[in-house]
């Protein structure tokens, strides 16, 4: 499995760089290109996580009617194709949207959605679920006694932030940090509609103009190694950061809510908040994709088929990749960076090698489903081990000397102590994979003929062809396959709580 995942990531940057021109140097543009590339991203990873903690603070505390509900759909961005989602934030804060004419109506001038602030705005739209989801879990593994305790002692609530939620946030943070950094790294549809010129470009979209229009494979490695060693550069500065779990564990209690109005109403203005800014746009999607989803043609639902048997493809490889280096990660380190390190090289760059290697052999056309699932798999690996192995290793703290002087065995212990505590956050892990893989538009676009586009791909297509009816509809159908797959596979592995 290591071996796989090094051949995908190095391999396949390997064969670029093997069919690169000697002597190709970075000009200008590209140094400008590297420069915006780690501005947007600091600042999209500063903000998705800093608004994601009072949000999961509150989903943390509080217990409501369509609370599940709320989680799943405040997932939607992230699992979205980042076309359909960007149209949803154009309906809302572009030229034209509702907020510009709520602008207008009280004489201010309209916003530009265009430029460093639009990347950032996409990123937080599409990284705020995300983060909220990994920060929730952080908040989940806190002692519901430690809780109590605070409460019978009457700590106020900064000295309850202060002994009990900052020492959890100060071992989530830095990795909620790191993905979303390495994520917005790695950006090229947001970057391509929202960048706004030459002046807001990533080095993402400097690496498909290189290849695509170009044919410039020189360039294009030399821009592929830079975005692979500030990839790196984050890594590494994610491994001194991060902080070991704490050891401490409770009995799995429910813990109660906090006292007092003003906790309630704060906690209540940051879910209504972060509700109304990811679901306004999604429900400007759903609006214009109504009328024409069930007039779709024929190749929109042969798209549909293609997406359901990568989708499923690609969560089966997850759950093996995720499961082995989860159990090797128990007392290592190396598992863990080996499969963030899948963040580190972009889809677009792993798809060319892959070509590369691909073309004298073989027809590419002939691989199109088991590599685009492989490398689904492969990036959706990177979140799958940010939920897994926090829950994993306390587990394994908290009664691997308990389970050894009762003498079971390791299945025994797989299955009676440590599964039981993996099972929520596997189902997330495997949920959003499945999310993921439904939406994505990368390595198919170079692989897949005719008759051979998954969902995204074809809603590309109408949209490329002015089908603006139909590429709607498309979009609605992908949104409503991708919820209705993440809620499935979430319940089925994660069980009947697993939104909690």
């Amino acid at each position: 499995m290591a071996a796989a995942l090094v051949l995908v990531n190095l391999g396949a940057l390997g064969a670029v760089i093997s069919r690169s021109e000697h002597g190709a140097t970075l000009t200008p543009a590209d140094w400008a290109a590297a420069r915006f590339t780690v501005t947007q991203a600091l600042w999209s990873a500063a903000l998705s996580v800093l608004l994601a903690i009072p949000v999961a603070r509150a989903l943390a505390r509080r217990r409501f009617f369509g609370r599940g509900l709320l989680v799943v759909l405040m997932g939607a961005p992230f699992i979205l194709p980042s076309l359909v989602a960007i149209t949803g934030l154009l309906a809302v804060f572009g030229r034209n949207g509702l907020f510009n004419e709520a602008l207008a109506l009280l004489g201010i001038a309209p916003i530009r959605i265009y430029g460093l602030h639009g990347v950032v705005l996409a990123h937080v739209f599409f990284n705020l679920p995300l983060s909220v989801r990994l920060i929730l879990q952080g908040w989940a593994r806190v002692p519901a006694e430690h809780q109590r305790l605070s409460a019978s002692l009457g700590f106020g609530a900064w000295a309850r932030f202060r002994h009990i939620e900052a020492p959890m946030l100060t071992r989530v943070v830095p990795g909620a940090l790191a993905v979303v950094f390495l994520i917005c790294l790695t950006s090229f549809a947001v970057a391509l509609i929202l960048g706004g010129g030459p002046r807001a470009t990533t080095l993402e979209l400097a690496i498909y103009q290189a290849f695509r229009f170009d044919f410039d494979l020189g360039r294009a490695a030399i821009l592929a190694l830079l975005q692979a060693a500030i990839g790196a550069a984050a890594l590494l500065i994610l491994a001194r950061l991060t902080l070991p779990d704490s050891g401490i564990s409770g009995l799995d209690r429910t813990a109660p809510p906090p006292p007092g109005g003003l906790a309630r109403l704060l906690d209540a203005s940051s879910i209504a908040m972060a509700a109304l800014f990811l679901l306004v746009p999604l429900t400007l999607v759903v609006l214009r994709g109504a009328p024409y989803i069930l007039g779709l043609p024929a190749p929109v639902w042969l798209a549909l088929w293609q997406s359901l048997k990568v989708a499923t493809l690609s969560v089966g490889l997850l759950a093996l990749m995720s499961a082995a280096l989860t159990l090797a990660g128990l007392h290592r380190r190396w598992p863990e960076g080996l499969g963030m390190a899948a963040l580190i090289a972009s889809p677009m760059v792993i798809g060319t090698g892959l070509f590369i290697l691909i073309h004298p052999i073989s027809d590419p056309a002939h691989w199109a489903l088991p590599v685009t699932a492989f490398v689904n798999a492969a990036m959706a690996l990177p979140f799958a081990l940010r939920a897994l192995l926090p829950a994993a290793r306390r587990a394994e703290a908290d009664f691997a000397r308990l389970s050894l002087s009762l003498g079971l065995s390791w299945r025994a212990h797989l299955r009676l102590v440590l599964w039981p505590r993996l099972r929520r956050p596997a189902g997330f892990a495997l949920a959003l994979g499945a999310a993921l893989s439904l939406g994505d538009l990368g390595v198919i676009v170079l692989f897949a003929q005719t008759g051979g586009e998954t969902l995204p791909m074809q809603m590309q297509r109408l949209m490329g062809a002015y089908r603006t009816g139909d590429a709607a509809g498309a979009a609605l159908l992908l949104l409503i396959v991708a919820l209705a797959g993440f809620v499935l596979v979430e319940r089925l592995i994660g069980g009947r709580n697993a939104d909690a």
